[in-house]
């Protein structure tokens, strides 16, 4: 009679943790889901200009180990005629964990794609190394997803984190 003892094997404790294999997933959906309701995300630089990120898109590169992280932006700037003047940007990252939150944030973001919209010449050269350095700066270390007792008991020793094709996976011991 088998069906008694698959009562006892253990089972997910939430939706994306898994304790038979030690590690927590989570889609790039539900990773999606959760940046939509943090942004927009504003940061000055300065008196020179305000730059707003809006429309997060998350893009998972697992042969890189690399989340990618495109968005519109719009720069606001008392010297901007007219003003303000949008753009996309894309910016990949690698993860980390941080214990405190306790979350995957992002690590060490990197510009890979800056668009302004109707500025041109050394005025758009300007705007994006502002703008560049401004998203960089803004996403170090922004959550991608932070967890709930219910997600990550406490106690769980995370090993590390891995982006495949449509998840992270959060490795624990």
């Amino acid at each position: 009679m088998l069906w008694p003892a698959l009562c006892l094997l253990p089972r997910r404790a939430h939706a994306g943790l898994d304790l038979l294999a030690n590690e927590f997933s989570a889609s790039r959906d539900e990773l999606q889901a959760e940046l939509a309701r943090r942004f927009p995300i504003t940061r000055r630089y300065g008196d020179v200009a305000e730059v707003s990120l809006h429309d997060p898109q998350l893009a998972l590169d697992g042969a890189a180990n690399r989340a990618t992280l495109a968005s519109r932006l719009a720069i606001v700037s008392p010297w901007l005629r007219p003003s303000p003047v949008g753009g996309k940007v894309a910016v990949s990252s690698g993860l980390r964990w941080d214990t405190a939150g306790p979350a995957v944030r992002l690590q060490d973001p990197r510009t890979e794609h800056l668009r302004i919209d109707g500025v041109t010449g050394s005025d758009a050269q300007a705007l994006e190394r502002i703008s560049a350095a401004v998203v960089q700066e803004a996403l170090q270390g922004y959550p991608l997803h932070t967890f709930d007792s219910k997600q990550m008991p406490l106690g769980l020793r995370v090993k590390g984190i891995t982006i495949v094709a449509d998840a992270i996976k959060v490795q624990f011991e």
